[in-house]
């Protein structure tokens, strides 16, 4: 999976790309740990996310807590595989979806 992270201001953005799974959530969860200090918005990309099972959702859980308590987050361009993922879950309740 690769992780493209950009940053304006206290908006965070990261575009996701390949898969999001038990070998890969780890990464994806190092990595907004260490950069959501001082984040008000965090703008997840989906556009090239392949695949997500239920470790990529746990990070994607633990996140939406984190910016719950210090702004938002917003995920964006879902592609059809995920927004199903999402349905069948229940996160498409949880997140907020552009």
């Amino acid at each position: 999976m690769t992780i493209t992270k950009n940053q304006e201001g206290s908006k965070l953005t990261v575009a996701l790309e390949g898969r999001l799974d038990t070998g890969t959530s780890p990464q994806l969860e190092a990595e907004l740990k260490n950069s959501v200090n001082g984040i008000t918005e965090l703008v997840l990309d989906l556009e090239k996310l392949d695949y997500m099972s239920s470790a990529g959702l746990r990070v994607l859980l633990a996140a939406q807590k984190v910016m719950n308590r210090q702004g938002k987050m917003t995920v964006i361009h879902v592609n059809e595989t995920i927004a199903e993922i999402f349905e069948i879950t229940g996160f498409n309740e949880i997140l907020t979806i552009e």
